[in-house]
């Protein structure tokens, strides 16, 4: 008996504090599309993931990789500092013998919740604003809508659970905004989340980033370990791994 004890003691350890890093930009939300969750207080995210092409701006016309650091510094503040690689010969290095990753795109992206869920009344969604890269820095004199602010954009988010029996299901419902003029993502996302009651650290995921429809998965091992793999248009592969801890 006590065995079976602790092991549902572990398994609620395990699934209650599940937290979400969106691959590419390394901060909360779902797979691309933002959402309004937050993560625990003073959380720590170290994660990397493996871009699909089809996933990053034109820039990246070959497939890559990220790394960032993620910190919820208060409830309702979120910071990231994110690395995108770059290959030697998109830069034009090639003819002087580089070859490979050499180089890196780096940007903060930073999110702040409004509202709490049910902060006012039951059905009060929470609600967050946000911004990934919102500024380039390569050239004084470069527009906004070009320059290295690759992955900028501003968004609005909404997101309610909702319980159906004994089954959750999150809904996400924002706004994206940039002005570039190679990667735009402007207009209304949306997805939806679901935690199988079975088993509360999977989460199912599928949504419309403003551009495309994709599905995937996160996964929380151990309260610390979080995997993510994500279907972009339902055909390109893109996943990661993420280190959590909690500081006290």
């Amino acid at each position: 008996m006590r065995n079976k004890q602790l092991l549902i003691a572990i398994f609620c350890l395990v699934s209650s504090y599940a937290g979400y890093a969106q691959l590419t930009y390394g901060t909360t939300g779902l797979l691309h599309a933002p959402s309004a969750e937050m993560q625990r207080d003073k959380t720590v995210l170290i994660g990397g993931n493996f871009l699909h092409k089809e996933l990053t701006p034109p820039t990246w016309y070959y497939n890559t990789y990220n790394y960032y650091l993620n910190v919820t510094i208060l409830p309702w503040m979120e910071v990231a500092y994110t690395c995108t690689l770059f290959k030697a010969e998109a830069l034009g290095l090639g003819p002087y013998g580089y070859s490979g990753f050499t180089n890196q795109d780096r940007y903060f992206s930073l999110r702040l919740r409004l509202l709490k869920e049910g902060q006012f009344w039951r059905y009060m969604p929470a609600v967050v604003v946000g911004t990934s890269d919102p500024f380039t820095s390569s050239n004084t004199q470069v527009a906004p809508t070009e320059g290295n602010g690759y992955f900028c954009r501003f968004f609005l988010a909404a997101t309610k659970h909702l319980s159906l029996g004994s089954e959750e299901v999150g809904v996400h419902l924002s706004y994206l905004y940039n002005n570039r003029t190679e990667y735009k993502l402007n207009g209304v996302a949306a997805g939806i989340t679901y935690h199988p009651s079975f088993h509360p650290s999977l989460r199912l995921i599928a949504e419309y980033d403003s551009k495309d429809i994709s599905f995937g998965a996160t996964y929380l091992l151990l309260n610390h370990l979080q995997f993510q793999i994500e279907m972009q248009q339902m055909r390109y592969f893109s996943g990661g791994i993420a280190f959590k801890i909690h500081l006290r």
